[in-house]
């Protein structure tokens, strides 16, 4: 699953930073507009809450998993929330598959 996990980060940065460069080259950082945008219609808040939402999950669970299982290094998935939940959560994923690889565990504590 590690190799998974990986493709899809790299996948969860390329594919929304593709996405947002763009815009961000047309319009600067103008958050005013991105946030007017995001509302624009209800397609568009549907899924940004959908994001908010999710984010607010990862954060989560990165905390009391990574929390329960004495992880390190806590903050590169928080910090992958820059990016976006498309590259937290399978950076987490891959840095407790790691964690539990090399402590010789198989997910069950």
């Amino acid at each position: 699953m590690r190799v998974v996990y990986a493709l899809l980060c790299v996948a969860g940065t390329l594919w929304p930073l593709a996405q947002f460069a763009p815009w961000l080259a047309a319009h600067g950082l103008d958050l005013p507009l991105m946030l007017r945008q995001a509302a624009a219609n209800p397609v568009a808040a549907f899924a940004w809450s959908d994001v908010l939402v999710s984010g607010v999950a990862v954060v989560a669970l990165v905390l009391a998993e990574g929390r329960r299982l004495g992880m390190r290094r806590l903050w590169l998935p928080l910090l992958g929330l820059g990016v976006g939940v498309s590259l937290a959560l399978p950076l987490f994923l891959l840095l407790r598959e790691r964690h539990l690889a090399a402590r010789g565990g198989d997910g069950r504590v």
